[in-house]
């Protein structure tokens, strides 16, 4: 499983990797039920610091410190990211392989409507990302180098599933590392799985920042998103009538792609095995 690296960033001087230990989390059956962090931690951390004059608005609690403290020293030792993921993955019991895109430092940065840079977690958390987005800039992208298995993990699949995250945000930086998207344009099956439902998102951005840049509404924005990545796109139940519509030489398929439950996701995962 490849994961965003884009969104890292220090945080009370540790090493924050948002993505990767929200999917460690929930493969560890852990997750938080807001969708990240540790389930029932505590924030007692972060309430000190605040009490301090601290700026608190990234709330991360304490297991979740532990784990962002553990990977900071290592990294400070000269330790690669893939490699300190890999040990915390089998230690919290996690048997899928999860590696992140690079073990080089690369940064999402948001430029606003406005010309104001900034920083992922700056614009996503502390500004609840309000912002309109009106260009992604992938600082340190054309130097790093996928981790090591990342392009074996698409090389060798019999087909890639690009999960439903926000396209432009946890996918394109992934894309930007040299030799992913290549990777993908050569593989013989890449299915994406649309994060809209109705045309919207769940959750967070999706929409608006596809929208500020300048992708069409709905899944033909998704397929905008990937074009010339992927020969598959997956799409909800409430978007049936949208597919009909959408043109191109991209198979369109139409499921339930709710996946919150793990049994539903279980379900979803044995019915994208199966896809004509």
């Amino acid at each position: 499983m490849i994961v965003n690296v884009g969104d890292d960033e220090e945080v009370y001087g540790v090493h924050v990797s948002a993505d990767l230990d929200t999917v460690l989390y929930t493969l560890a059956g852990r997750a938080g039920p807001q969708g990240w962090g540790v389930a029932e931690d505590t924030f007692t951390v972060v309430e000190t610091l605040g009490s301090l004059g601290v700026e608190t608005g990234f709330r991360l609690g304490d297991r979740d410190l532990a784990h962002c403290l553990h990977r900071t020293e290592r990294l400070r030792r000269g330790e690669p990211l893939s490699s300190i993921t890999a040990d915390v993955a089998r230690a919290m019991g996690v048997t899928s392989r999860l590696v992140p895109a690079t073990d080089d430092r690369l940064r999402t940065v948001i430029e606003t409507d406005d010309g104001e840079r900034l920083a992922f977690q700056e614009y996503f958390v502390t500004r609840r990302h309000r912002d309109a987005v009106d260009a992604l800039h992938f600082d340190g992208a054309p130097e790093a180098r996928p981790a090591p298995g990342v392009l074996d993990a698409v090389t060798e699949a019999i087909a890639v599933v690009i999960a439903p995250s926000n396209p432009p945000l946890s996918i394109w930086p992934i894309l930007a590392v040299p030799g992913v998207r290549d990777a993908l344009e050569k593989a013989d099956r890449v299915v994406a799985v649309s994060p809209l439902f109705g045309g919207k998102a769940l959750k967070g951005p999706a929409e608006a920042v596809m929208r500020t840049l300048g992708l069409p509404p709905g899944n033909a924005g998704v397929l905008a998103a990937y074009d010339g990545i992927i020969t598959d796109l997956v799409v909800d139940r409430q978007d049936a009538a949208d597919a009909r519509h959408l043109e191109g030489d991209v198979r369109i398929h139409v499921a339930d792609t709710r996946i919150a439950a793990p049994d539903a996701a279980v379900r979803f995962a044995e019915h994208l095995l199966r896809l004509p």
